[in-house]
């Protein structure tokens, strides 16, 4: 299925592992359809494909992997790790090291209402700290559709993971220009070439853009056509901070949202694949944060909306982890925005029920890059197809508002399996347990997480793994306890109902792990973030997990604790107590996150990037003198590492 080259980026990216899936992942390209994949499968698929992409020689379009194969992914697994993580540069020649600052990915929306949702976010933040809504400034610049890089005046790195890249300062020795103002060290932005250029000078050379941009990086003799479009200026390293852009406010922009999305993608001469939408307050940035994935700051935009009437030919139901019975309609193969669809989210049986979705009913189908397509409306109804039993365990159904349940939890096999997967999934620190290990086990009799790690290298075997690979499994399982985890991210793995990892966390600064199982509804409520509904969720999902959540803690994990907010040292002579830090460059002392973590237990407040709130800019090796200019223009001052190190030891 690949070709020589594809195969030599996957092994520079480590995926090889997964060449052994090559028969499913070329039905899935043939038929632009995950069905083939199962869940390791898709994930491989999924590593592959992007690192190829990336590399200039895909083998899937960017619309087909956001939108069938990464959906498909949120579909089965909406937590699964690979979704909030920084998907990847390819691996380059040079040294990999960590990046002076993360560089994190852009979250998405594809309609203009998921837009106006993050808005109103937006304006919520700024009411909490008393900023006016109606004077927020909105900068909207085009989603360049290069290779992401960071510029720290000395070195160029790619954006490898988000945390560590690749070295490519070559690339300017090579006479490669910077855009805009020309200067070096203006951070983040991306490798990029003409398009007028790459049409009239290099498409009959390279199959695509990215293809050319990947020669410019990955080439350590540039070919006549590389040199020619550096040389000629263009190609070049565009700052964001440089990237043309409109401003205005939200009113505006949403009354004139389509004319500004086309106008602002068309003020670049370069590949670009929608619009970046963010608030210019640095203040209310600060106050926003990012996730692991993105900063909550900033959304893409990227348009691709199309609809089609299809015939639903029936309507199948799955049973999630939660026992929630989700309806998928069954529909006449159709293509929609170059995918092959052939199946869509009803959200609940409510609107089966309520629309009248069946087999025969005319659905006007859209895909604007939602979950599965989207049933925009009903054409011509018939007779809804609601089941009465749950198609793993055939336990009766029971109504619980618009959603059918499956109440079975103790035995039913999808919300047994989902859950038992979930666990190792979330965990992140374990191999080898995937949907097909945990079917097979599940089928020997075994029904919980806990049961699992009691098995021996025999009882497998005895299941049917063959030796090496149950030997792998229990060194795994050994693994998983072994190795330190967060003990946020260990809560996270049981899968509490409206306890993300972030919540997970959230809930751990306030209260030790081994204390949660006795808070209030009240209690949990003081906790900024924590309504009252989700807390009276937390407390019932908490007491129906207690028993098992200790036979498994007491199989001895090693879990870094959470540092208690209150246990900080508030009225300790911290000469940082309060004081909100940024560390930036490469530090002697320790990496980065080490030296955060110290910080936030002397009391200060970390940040990922400097405002006119930020009191110290911690400096270490490799920092641009342009970063360290503009903390100093807004007041902020600048720390050497060694003055830092000096400063806190008192």
């Amino acid at each position: 299925m690949f070709t020589p080259s594809q195969l030599e980026i996957i092994k520079q990216a480590n995926l090889d592992r997964y060449l052994e899936d090559q028969e499913s992942f070329q039905k899935a390209v043939q038929s632009n359809n995950a069905d083939f994949l199962s869940d390791q499968s898709l994930l491989g698929f999924l590593q592959i494909t992007n690192a190829l992409y990336r590399a200039g020689e895909p083998v899937i379009s960017d619309d087909l992997y956001d939108h069938v194969f990464l959906e498909e992914l949120k579909k089965r697994h909406p937590n699964h790790p690979y979704l909030h993580t920084v998907e990847p540069e390819p691996v380059f020649a040079g040294k990999t090291v960590r990046l002076p600052v993360q560089m994190l990915s852009t979250e998405k929306a594809y309609d203009l209402e998921s837009i106006k949702k993050w808005l109103e976010k937006i304006e919520k933040a700024a009411i909490e700290i008393g900023l006016e809504p109606d004077k927020l400034v909105y900068r909207i610049t085009p989603k360049l559709d290069g290779y992401a890089a960071y510029d720290d005046g000395e070195h160029l790195y790619t954006r490898g993971d988000g945390r560590k890249g690749t070295d490519i300062t070559r690339v300017f020795d090579r006479g490669l220009v910077v855009a805009g103002n020309g200067r070096r060290g203006q951070g983040a932005g991306e490798i990029v070439v003409s398009k007028t250029y790459f049409k009239e000078n290099l498409a009959q050379y390279f199959d695509n853009a990215r293809n050319f941009q990947a020669s410019i990086i990955k080439e350590k003799d540039l070919n006549e056509h590389a040199l020619a479009a550096i040389k000629s200026k263009a190609a070049v390293f565009y700052p964001f901070s440089q990237l043309p852009a409109w401003t205005g406010s939200a009113s505006e922009m949403i009354s004139n949202f389509d004319e500004i999305v086309a106008k602002v993608s068309a003020m670049v001469d370069y590949d670009v694949d929608g619009v970046v939408i963010e608030v210019t307050d640095d203040v209310l940035r600060q106050h926003l944060g990012a996730t692991r994935h993105h900063h909550r700051w900033q959304i893409a935009f990227k348009s691709n909306l199309e609809s089609a009437e299809v015939k639903v030919l029936k309507v199948t139901p799955q049973t999630s982890r939660s026992g929630r019975v989700n309806p998928v309609a069954e529909l006449e193969p159709t293509r929609l925005s170059g995918a092959l669809i052939s199946r869509a989210t009803a959200h609940h049986y409510g609107m089966v029920k309520e629309l009248g979705i069946g087999p025969g009913t005319i659905i006007e189908l859209t895909r604007s890059g939602m979950v599965i397509p989207k049933i925009e409306r009903v054409i011509v109804p018939r007779k809804p197809q609601i089941p009465d039993s749950c198609p793993s365990c055939g336990h009766e159904l029971i109504w619980e508002g618009d959603y059918l349940y499956c109440p079975n939890s103790v035995y039913c096999p999808a919300q047994i399996e989902h859950t038992m997967e979930h666990f190792f999934k979330t965990l992140g620190n374990v191999d080898g347990f995937g949907r097909k290990t945990i079917e097979k086990i599940h089928a020997a009799g075994v029904r919980s997480v806990y049961e699992i790690y009691q098995l021996t290298q025999e009882q497998l075997e005895a299941m049917g793994f063959g030796e090496k690979t149950s030997r792998n499994l229990i060194n795994e399982l050994i693994r998983s306890r072994t190795e330190p985890i967060e003990d946020w991210r260990f809560l996270g793995a049981f899968g509490i109902y409206r306890m993300g990892l972030g919540n997970c966390e959230r809930l751990l600064q306030h209260h030790h792990l081994l204390d949660i199982f006795s808070l209030t509804i009240d209690e949990i409520i003081e906790i900024e973030g924590f309504a009252e509904k989700t807390a009276q969720v937390i407390v019932e999902c908490l007491e129906n997990i207690k028993e098992d959540f200790f036979k498994i803690y007491n199989l001895g994990f090693n879990l870094i604790a959470t540092p208690l907010l209150s246990e900080q040292p508030e009225n300790q002579a911290s000469p940082i107590w309060g004081k909100v830090i940024v560390f930036t460059g490469t530090m002697r002392h320790g990496t980065r996150e080490e030296m955060k973590k110290q910080a936030k237990k002397m009391g200060a407040k970390v940040a990922s990037s400097v405002t006119g709130k930020t009191d110290y800019l911690v400096a270490g090796e490799k920092v641009g003198e342009a970063k360290i200019r503009a903390a100093q223009e807004k007041g902020v001052t600048v720390l050497t590492e060694d003055q830092y190190i000096k400063m806190i030891a008192g």
